[in-house]
Order: C-alpha cells, then structure tokens, then sequence
C-alpha cells in the first residue's frame, strides 16, 4: 500500500468519490473495465512469474485459470448497457393509472477480500462486478500470495486513483481494521471459519455480505460412464494447483462395480500428467506454506494409499496421493482437504452415497459421472450444492452465465457475469402515479366505505 493515509481516511475519500456521481455514468464504468482489461494483459508476464513465485503454478494453469479472468471483463462490456437498463414491472388494474419500473442502483464503497489460492482471479472476477455495477472498491489481497498481492498493488494503483479503486496490503491486522469499518457490502472468498468472522464483523454494521467459502465437494462415479474420460477429468480437476481449488473434487464415492478399474484409470493418468515422479514435473503446482503442508501430511495416515503420499517438507510438495479404504469417521473426511489427496469411498447402492452427501454441510459443488438420465436426476433432486457438474470438474466455474456460490455453510451469494452485477447492485422500485385520477373512497372519513373496498379489491 503506496499511501500514507488510514483506512478510515481511505474510506472517506473513497465515499467522497462516490458522492460525486461519476462512477454512475455507464462511458464512465466502460472506461474503467477497458482499463482493468489492458492492465492485466499488459503485466501477464509479471502475473505469471508471481504466481510461479508464490504456488509454483504452472504457466499453462495460470495462464487458464488466472490471466483468463480478462474474459469476464469481456462479457462485462458487452452486457453492461443491457444490464443498466432500468425494467418495467406490471401494475395491476387496482392501481390504475399507474406505471413502475426497477432501477439497478450502485451500493457505494464495497470491500473484496480475496484467498491465496487463485489470487489474481478472485479478486479481479469480483471487481469486474463491482466496477459494472457503478461501485468504489477497496481490494484486500491474501498475505499468503505476497508476490501476486504486490503485483496487483501494481497494477490497480497504476491503473486507478485511490479514491476510486485501491489495494490494501498486509496481513490479519489490516483485516481486523477493514472489518470494523462500515462498507456497502463484502465480498468474502476463503474458509468457513474465517466467512463466520467476516460475517459477524459485517453485522455490526448491517452490511450486507458475499460469503465465497468451501467444504468436502463430493464427485460420485456410477458403473454407466466412459472410465478413460472419467479418470482423466477427475485427475485433472483434483491436481490442478495441487488441489488447492475451492470446488476441486474432495473425495470420491465409487460404485463397487467399477472401483478397481478407475483407481487404475486414475493412476494411470497421473503417471501420463505428471511423469514417474510427479515432484520433478514442471506441470505440478506446490503447497501454498508450512502449516498447510503439515496439515496435509497428518491426512496422511488414514486409509491405504494406493498411489502417491510422499512429502518433501522444503520444496512444499506432497505427491498426488489416492487413498482407498477410508471411512467416513477418518480425519481426512472431516474437513475440506484443500491439498492433493483424493480419498476414495465405494458404495454399492446409490441411495448411500446420496444418503452420506446428505449428513454433511451443504458442499459447494457436487460432481456426477454417469450416462443413466435418471441417476442424474435424482442425484440432483436428492442433494443440496452451491452448483452440479455432470461428467466432469471444475468448469462449471468458467461458464459466466451461471451463477457460482454456495449454499448453507460453503456460501452467502454468487456471482460470474449477470450475477456479479446483480451482487453489487441495489434494484430499487419505483412507482409512478399521475395525477389524472383520484380516488376517493381511499380516505378518510371511511364510514360506509368497507363494502366497496371489499368489492372493489376483494
């Protein structure tokens, strides 16, 4: 943070800003996401070595998972006069002459948080939304991606005045004090322990919340699939930044039918992704610190690896490992893994896995290889997910027309094209009455009155 000034200051010039209704005018909001589009083209190469710096992230991942992001500020522009457009709203007849319409109105200063994991892409993909919909915004960067923070504190301050957009840098402090400030809104990406937080902060104040969080994303394999595809799209959306995704595959539930030969699909496609000894690959990813590594190693124990489960504790790698005879009571089924372990779970009738999905806080995403239309539906019916993916992982994230968030305790909220706008915007009704007619019977005295109303409007 290249300013001297406090947070509450910060705040107070951004309100300021905000009260001069510049950021309201649409050219003005189209300039500002051009410029956020351009400044992230332009750094690609300072974003990717970052990234490297701080996850090891392979180009090719972050490439596609991070400078992406632009994509969304694509569909931003495209969308943004469509969006601003005020709606007309039915009147019924009772309240003739009389027409309405709904107003997609900015909140004001909004706070973004953002997690280590996809450091460039979850606080950009939310800013989007923010500039679109006509906002001042301050960004908090994780203090766990140091380089990536730096580089967006680059990038925005060299691309925005403060007083409009800025970066706060630094660590639970910086956080606390942000919290006990009043904001429009926040917009929260990270874990459930620390949304509770963000939450309970937030309320003091009647701000409303966005709350990104997690939990066990459970990926059900049925017996009717292509086992090749099956394999290659579990594998890849597992140990795709090490595991360190919000919605990556947590465990698996496999028909006993079909176990066998997927866990073999499964190690055969690490060994073509990542070679004999995944921790020399430069297309796998590291754990982000000590305390999540050491945290992974003791998931460790359980059950009975079948491939995988070495750990080099300087170089931050733990190897993809696939467990097999684990039970639901084990601690690696007891919190949301965020790491390269795949725990594997077999049932023998779809009513168990759907029942075991059931017994846990609401994930999520829920993913689904199966072919049998019925299953699919009533997998869907059954269960309750922020979103479900059917016959693969991860990419339901990258479809802007559909709303991402979660439900119950994985998240507050969604966002990703339309729904980013709608998530930082207020839709404020409006009626308007002429002066044409006015009805009498309406006001006092009321005397005598009763029976018209009831057969007027009853």
């Amino acid at each position: 943070m290249h300013t001297n000034l406090s947070i509450p200051d910060i705040i107070r010039k951004q309100r300021d800003f905000f009260q001069t209704g510049e950021t309201k005018s649409i050219d003005f909001r189209l300039a500002q996401l051009k410029t956020l589009k351009q400044a992230v083209i332009e750094h690609t190469q300072l974003i990717l070595e970052a990234l490297q710096a701080d996850l090891k992230k392979p180009e090719f991942e972050a490439y596609a998972t991070e400078v992406l992001v632009y994509k969304e500020i694509d569909s931003a522009i495209k969308d943004i006069k469509n969006w601003t457009q005020p709606k007309k709203a039915p009147v019924s007849l009772d309240f003739f002459p009389a027409s309405a319409r709904i107003y997609p109105e900015p909140l004001g200063v909004v706070l973004i948080i953002s997690p280590w994991n996809y450091p460039l892409q979850l606080i950009i993909s939310p800013l989007v939304g923010a500039i679109a919909a006509g906002n001042c915004a301050i960004l908090k960067p994780s203090e766990l991606a140091p380089h990536t923070s730096r580089v967006l504190t680059e990038i925005i301050s060299k691309s925005f005045d403060p007083a409009y957009i800025t970066v706060l840098e630094g660590g639970v402090e910086t956080s606390q004090q942000l919290l006990a400030e009043k904001f429009d809104h926040i917009f929260f990406t990270g874990g459930t322990a620390v949304g509770k937080i963000v939450m309970e902060a937030a309320a003091k104040h009647l701000t409303p919340v966005t709350l990104e969080l997690g939990g066990k994303s459970p990926c059900i394999v049925d017996d009717d699939i292509n086992l090749e595809q099956t394999a290659r799209r579990i594998t890849w959306g597992k140990f795709l930044n090490a595991g360190q995704t919000c919605i990556a595959p947590d465990y698996l539930l496999v028909d006993k039918k079909i176990k066998d030969n997927l866990l073999a699909g499964i190690q055969k496609c690490l060994k073509e992704f990542y070679g004999d000894n995944p921790a020399t690959s430069p297309d796998y990813a590291r754990i982000i610190n000590q305390k999540h590594f050491d945290r992974l190693v003791n998931l460790l124990k359980d059950g009975k690896i079948i491939v995988g489960g070495e750990s080099n504790s300087s170089e931050s790698y733990i190897a993809p490992t696939v467990i097999d005879k684990v039970s639901s009571a084990d601690a690696v089924m007891q919190e949301e893994i965020f790491g390269p372990i795949l725990p594997v779970i077999e049932y023998t009738d779809i009513g168990e896995a759907i029942a075991l999905i059931n017994s846990r806080p609401k994930p999520l995403a829920l993913y689904l290889f199966s072919q049998n239309k019925n299953l699919q539906k009533q997998v869907c019916q059954q269960t309750s997910s922020g979103g479900v993916c059917i016959n693969h992982t991860i990419i339901q994230f990258g479809v802007s027309s559909l709303p991402f968030g979660g439900v119950g305790e994985s998240g507050i909220g969604s966002y990703h094209g339309k729904a980013s706008f709608d998530t930082f915007s207020h839709y404020k009704s409006v009626l308007h009455k002429p002066f044409l007619l006015d009805v009498k019977w309406l006001y006092p005295p009321y005397k005598g009155k009763l029976s018209l109303l009831k057969r007027i409007l009853g």
